[in-house]
């Protein structure tokens, strides 16, 4: 059996590499990737594999993307740390799902079903259905003894700094969140918002142009009346993938 990892994580790439040597030494493992972009090219570029292991969260953006950019044909086992929405939607729309840490016993109840021929395969429609269940309509910011919610699409970007995270508004207003920029990233539409580094997302409806610097990155000058306060510039791994969503 051959098999790919999708994961982002050294470490936990690296664990499940050797529970599949360990428990399964029949099974080899043909790719190890840790992006959107790099599943998507690995896909296109070699054999489906016999089975994939998929994590929610890429360090380009959520796995739920790459079934929207290339065929899947293989079943695919997610694994996560998060279960408030991957462990129960994709119950029906993946063969398992592993939550970490991975239990040996876990494994070999997926590995199982791939065996027994349940190798039905999420299918694109559901992940778009998915995409717009999971997708944040607002967030509640706690100020004392209130709560202020905020719509998702009045935000002007998101940023973190010195460990925590913010929201700037359209009209300038700046709150700090509970969520990592890993989750809210997770939340957000990906038509409307994206990522240009480790530390910003931005909304298209903010942007006033785009100037080129050296090292082939990109600076983002905002709307007039839209806070500046952090940096906008594009890194050079995003670049290809922001202007492309710009182009939409």
């Amino acid at each position: 059996m051959k098999a790919l990892i999708i994961e982002d994580e050294p470490l936990a790439r690296g664990h499940m590499i050797k529970l599949l040597t360990e428990q399964f030494p029949e099974t080899e493992v043909v790719g190890a990737v840790g992006s959107v972009t790099t599943a998507v090219q690995w896909l296109q570029a070699n054999p489906a594999p016999d089975v994939i292991f998929m994590d929610v969260e890429l360090s380009d953006g959520i796995s739920f993307e790459i079934f929207s950019q290339v065929e899947v044909s293989s079943p695919v086992i997610m694994t996560t740390a998060y279960d408030q929405y991957a462990v129960k939607a994709f119950e029906v729309h993946a063969i398992d799902y592993l939550l970490k840490p991975i239990e040996v016993a876990e494994l070999r109840r997926a590995m199982g079903r791939i065996a027994s021929g349940e190798t039905g395969r999420p299918r694109t429609e559901a992940i778009h259905s998915l995409l717009k269940e999971v997708r944040k309509e607002k967030f509640l910011i706690r100020l004392n003894d209130r709560i202020v919610p905020i719509r998702t699409d009045e935000a002007a970007y998101f940023y973190s700094e010195d460990k925590n995270s913010y929201i700037v508004t359209l009209n300038g207003s700046s709150y700090i969140l509970d969520d990592s920029l890993d989750t809210i990233a997770n939340g957000l539409d990906p038509a409307a918002f994206f990522r240009i580094s480790r530390s910003c997302i931005i909304s298209d409806r903010v942007i006033d142009s785009v100037s080129r610097l050296m090292g082939g990155r990109l600076r983002i000058s905002l709307r007039p009346g839209i806070l500046a306060a952090t940096d906008f510039t594009v890194s050079r791994a995003r670049v290809e993938d922001f202007m492309a969503w710009l182009e939409k």
